[in-house]
């Protein structure tokens, strides 16, 4: 990627996709690029301390922040707000990766049935955008403006079938024993991206707290949580922006 006239390496470490299973573990020792971005996951390999805390390396991500429970007092609109997103995330949401995270054998289904993997992947409960904007791109409804499209769907669902890591994929869930969300002190310099429809928009206060050199921000109106495939050039200039504070 380049950013004006000047070059920038990304390394876009994430749970292992399909087609290229078990090619894209990262550990602590790995060397890591001069730049890198997580999303989804990919924010959480990152946030566990899978880097060197001293590395010039950046990070954006949709989903960065933590919660406490009960809520404490003095919240502001806003935090409150995300605060009853997360909590009816984690109790209507959430399902999908504890099933993965505990019985993920269960799931052998997705590699069975080309029907059951695309009802997983069309609506598993990863969000307000999740399936809301899988069925406005279906049904040709588009509510709010996006690149994605129905041949986008279909290639998605298409790669996970015929590579057969529809179940393997899920790896992540199995191996990660950590907490979601639960991010705090990365002392890299961090660049937060928040989408509308996201599993919750997290406010700026919260990922400050998160990423105390948190060196670019924003939020957006549309996209959600796969922000990536449904707002790329959103994102991409959200990166671009990010890299371009750090010259």
């Amino acid at each position: 990627m380049r950013t004006g006239s000047q070059p920038v390496v990304l390394g876009l470490p994430e749970n292992p996709y399909p087609g290229i299973e078990g090619t894209t573990t990262w550990k602590a020792s790995d060397a890591l690029p001069p730049c890198a971005v997580g999303f989804v996951s990919g924010s959480m390999i990152f946030s566990c301390s899978m880097i060197d805390p001293g590395h010039p390396c950046v990070t954006i991500s949709g989903s960065a922040s933590f919660i406490g429970s009960p809520p404490p007092p003095g919240l502001s609109d806003e935090e409150l707000s995300t605060y009853e997103q997360l909590r009816t995330f984690f109790a209507t949401h959430v399902a999908y990766g504890l099933i993965a995270g505990t019985r993920p054998e269960t799931l052998y289904g997705l590699a069975d049935s080309p029907i059951a993997l695309a009802a997983f992947m069309l609506d598993h409960g990863d969000g307000l955008g999740q399936p809301g904007l899988v069925q406005q791109v279906l049904e040709d409804r588009l509510e709010k403006p996006s690149d994605l499209t129905r041949d986008d769907i279909l290639d998605n669902i298409t790669l996970f079938w015929l590579t057969n890591t529809g179940v393997s994929s899920l790896r992540l869930y199995w191996e990660f024993k950590g907490a979601f969300f639960g991010a705090k002190g990365v002392t890299i310099p961090v660049g937060v991206s928040t989408f509308a429809d996201e599993i919750y928009r997290v406010p700026r206060s919260w990922a400050e707290q998160a990423y105390p050199n948190l060196v670019y921000y924003n939020q957006h109106d549309r996209g959600g949580h796969f922000a990536a495939w449904e707002q790329p050039q959103l994102l991409s200039e959200d990166v671009r922006a990010t890299f371009r504070s750090l010259r």
